[in-house]
């Protein structure tokens, strides 16, 4: 039985702040593909990069197990491999070299390789897979199983042969997303990923898929691995995994990492009455967009199903800015979601974007005014991002340097110019997030005074913070309007 090592490139010690925030998720797409493989009869194992300190750890898994493939797979439901960052695309190569010189076939996977596939080829993968990868790598292997053949009949592929590359035709993406098995969460260590959530949250969460794709057009997101299309499983096969999950792995939460979860007209409503009907009781978090969440029907079933907290790009409180992005969504929907949220007893969060070519003072100043009137459960901040495959990426592409890519996801540089030099947006994400716990602390210190009896060792601490969030909300914006001249 030939046997095949499966790893990924995102090693968390290497970005400081993901580290330091302790909330890993397993390699979703990774034991998705192994599953298939072992289903289709090889031996599969993983060498997880989550928790180890550099690439050269895997030559113990290499030198105990001898697989005969080595597959780096990146997991394309997670944010942080589709930003594409230095520190990982170099110790995915690193891990190459170690796998080539004990004689196994390299084959990777991943945002990065599509978008860089020569560069690959280049520094040690014997194949690519282009875009949607369990399909492809199931008939690769197979293919070489069989004997020597040409590989030009696989399509989403690319290899290099006497120096030459080739490049097949893209595969269709898969629709029948019930068809794959269920990951191979047997693989995972799953006590090192619960003992480290419990350390810094004191919950546990898993990661579960249920869509691939986004149908809508941001010109600045991209989509290398499952395009614009959008395929969903069904509601029953997802409840048959949360059961399995929960029977195995008793984890307090999960993260359904979907670009858009329950885009489906009625997905969410069958979701929650089968939740309800096999009594899942569940707490979760998802991803969605404003103009979806304006729907009181939709919002009150993710309630009922057990949502706490929801994600949206908001992106701007500024509609030129939205407009620019061809985000398809208003200020106002933001506003009417954001409430319909709050109203149901879901936590409203906001992914904020700076930094969009033409945006000036003014939509910075909309922006941070929309967070401070909505008051978001959570904010992520980022500056603009350009990513190769995007309209975005064009516009920009003549002024980026040699520098294209983040070292990790903390770095927050702007690549390319803009209105205000890098240094203004790196203050400027210190100065939102003060000025925004400036305003929470503000909201909640309200909310003693009105309701005295009501408050708790919690909401007092949090509404006394004003005294220190205010000052330092000065001092950040003071910081800021210096770097504005620079």
């Amino acid at each position: 039985m030939k046997s095949i090592l499966f790893s990924h490139s995102y090693f968390l010690r290497f970005d400081p702040k993901q580290w330091a925030l302790g909330q890993p998720y397993p390699p979703l797409g990774t034991i998705y593909a192994a599953a298939l493989l072992r289903e289709s009869g090889y031996k599969v194992s993983l060498f997880d990069t989550m928790f180890v300190a550099n690439p050269q750890e895997v030559k113990t898994a290499l030198d105990q197990l001898k697989p005969d493939y080595f597959v780096v797979y990146d997991d394309g439901f997670n944010y942080l491999t589709k930003m594409c960052l230095t520190n990982m695309r170099e110790a995915a190569f690193e891990m190459f070299k170690i796998a080539k010189a004990r004689g196994c076939t390299v084959i990777v996977s991943s945002s990065d390789s599509t978008d860089h596939y020569a560069e690959y080829l280049a520094r040690g993968a014997d194949f690519v897979i282009i875009g949607e990868a369990e399909q492809t790598l199931l008939q690769l292997v197979n293919h070489i199983e069989a004997g020597p053949n040409a590989f030009n009949t696989i399509s989403g592929l690319a290899y290099c042969t006497d120096g030459v590359i080739t490049k097949t035709p893209g595969r269709p993406v898969l629709k029948d997303l019930d068809s794959l098995p269920l990951p191979a969460w047997d693989l995972v260590d799953i006590e090192t990923y619960r003992q480290t959530w419990l350390k810094h949250t004191g919950y546990f969460s898993l990661n579960i898929g249920t869509t691939r794709g986004c149908p809508f057009k941001c010109n600045w997101c991209a989509k290398p691995i499952y395009g614009n299309r959008y395929n969903s499983r069904s509601p029953g096969n997802v409840v048959a995994e949360i059961k399995m999950l929960s029977e195995h792995y008793q984890m307090d939460h999960i993260w359904f990492c979907d670009d858009i979860f329950g885009l489906k007209p009625g997905w969410v409503k069958e979701f929650a009455e089968l939740l309800n009907l096999e009594n899942v009781k569940i707490r979760f978090k998802i991803q969605s967009r404003a103009d979806l969440l304006c729907d009181e029907e939709t919002v009150k079933a993710l309630a009922s199903a057990g949502c706490e907290n929801i994600w949206i790009g908001a992106e701007s409180g500024s509609q030129a800015i939205l407009d620019a992005m061809d985000k398809g969504i208003s200020v106002n929907q933001i506003r009417d979601a954001t409430r319909m949220m709050k109203k149901n007893a879901i936590k409203p969060s906001f992914f904020i974007q700076f930094g969009y070519p033409g945006e000036q003072k003014e939509d910075i100043r909309l922006t941070i005014n929309m967070i401070n009137e909505l008051l978001p459960y959570e904010i992520g901040i980022s500056v603009s991002y350009p990513l190769p495959g995007t309209v975005f990426y064009e516009r920009v592409k003549a002024d980026l340097k040699k520098k294209t890519n983040w070292t990790d996801s903390d770095e927050m540089a702007l690549m390319f110019s803009n209105t205000f030099p890098p240094s203004y947006y790196k203050q400027l994400h210190k100065y939102v997030h003060q000025n925004y716990h400036k305003h929470l602390a503000r909201n909640s210190l309200a909310k003693l005074i009105n309701n005295p009896f009501g408050a708790n060792l919690k909401s007092i601490k949090r509404g006394l913070s004003v005294v220190y969030h205010a000052p330092a909300t000065l001092i950040e914006g003071i910081k800021l309007r210096k770097l504005e001249k620079v």
